[in-house]
């Protein structure tokens, strides 16, 4: 991935200021789960996924330069990682995301390095 990790591509079609609580999430591969909280902030932009079922019990935060569309009409949202990559992606910790620069460098790394760790 080339550019910021934490702002939208021009092509994704989000609109500023659009609410996506709720929106339904899909990897390359299928599901992910909803969107359950979301941030605008300029050069920290991500969705909170509450992943249901399929990670019992956990959220992930993604980046918003992993966000290949977001589709209104249907309520979802398509990214450019598959489930197990999200899946290995590191711990979502609400504790942390809002003022700790290097677990935000952390998700950050993670994504940029295409969802692959760095031995």
């Amino acid at each position: 991935m080339t550019g910021n990790v934490w702002g939208y591509r021009e092509t994704s079609g989000r609109l500023a200021g659009m609410d996506l609580t709720g929106y339904e999430v899909e990897a390359t591969d299928g599901s992910i789960g909803k969107v359950d909280k979301h941030s605008d902030e300029v050069g920290s932009s991500y969705i909170v996924v509450d992943t249901g079922v399929w990670i019992f019990g956990k959220e992930v935060l993604l980046p918003a330069g992993v966000i290949l569309r977001v589709e209104i009409d249907h309520r979802k949202i398509f990214v450019d990682r598959t489930k197990e990559q999200i899946k290995n992606a590191p711990e979502f910790d609400k504790d942390k995301h809002l003022d700790n620069a290097d677990y935000h460098h952390e998700v950050g790394g993670y994504y940029d390095g295409h969802g692959r760790r760095n031995a």
